[in-house]
């Protein structure tokens, strides 16, 4: 598991918006996870192996359903 990509979630695969990982994004000089509460829980779910390689994602750091694009639309 050496080739983890530190700007992609390891738990979903979406970006993870991290600044530390994305040199020269139009982040700010801090990281999202700064000031954004995280859930023991979400960390609790990574593999040992992947811990501290990359970046959970927002939605996956504070344990918020994925957003998805195929829900049915209302009749």
């Amino acid at each position: 598991m050496n080739d983890v990509d530190p700007t992609r979630c390891p738990l979903c695969g979406r970006p993870n918006r991290c600044a530390l990982a994305t040199p020269g994004a139009d982040t700010g000089p801090d990281c999202w996870c700064f000031t954004t509460p995280l859930d023991p829980r979400a960390l609790q779910r990574l593999p040992a192996e992947l811990r501290n390689r990359a970046c959970l994602c927002p939605a996956c750091a504070q344990l918020l359903p994925p957003e998805s694009s195929d829900l049915a639309a209302p009749s």
